[in-house]
């Protein structure tokens, strides 16, 4: 079986300050074929380094990704979860392991869009993709409680 895995969870240096989150055992899935890792936000378009971003849930229940400096980033954030959704459908992926708390990849809990820490229920924009798509999205979070529970 495949998964898709968020790259900076794969040691790839593509977090929004350039560096990575890297858990050895999901890099470890990457570098044996076992899995694929894809960087949303760079397939959107977004550079590294790149102003840290958080979705904000507006009154009327729209979304938008938004800069800390005010930047509306929600198109690139698209086009880079349904970039994302095309390579994991391309490899038959069912299963995605993505980082927690991210606008992009996020999965139950994300950065609440005031920039000061807040978490609040929800999903980034590529985890809501790929739910909706059917695919199983699990947190790097979520990856380390069952590797523990099955050792």
């Amino acid at each position: 079986m495949k998964y898709l895995v968020s790259a900076c969870l794969a040691g790839e240096r593509c977090r929004y300050d350039g560096n990575s989150n890297t858990i050895n055992a999901l890099q470890e899935l990457v570098e044996n074929g076992d899995a694929v890792s894809v960087c949303p936000e760079i397939l959107g378009g977004l550079t590294i380094p790149r102003p840290r971003c958080e979705l904000r849930i507006n009154e009327n229940g729209s979304t938008k990704i938004i800069s800390e400096n005010g930047t509306d980033f929600t198109e690139e954030f698209i086009t880079g979860a349904t970039l994302s959704l095309e390579i994991a459908k391309k490899n038959k992926i069912t299963i995605a392991i993505l980082k927690s708390k991210s606008p992009s990849c996020g999965c139950g809990m994300i950065y609440d869009g005031t920039f000061c820490g807040n978490l609040t229920t929800g999903n980034g924009i590529t985890a809501d993709l790929f739910i909706k798509s059917g695919i199983t999205v699990f947190t790097e979070k979520e990856f380390d409680d069952s590797d523990k529970n099955n050792s």
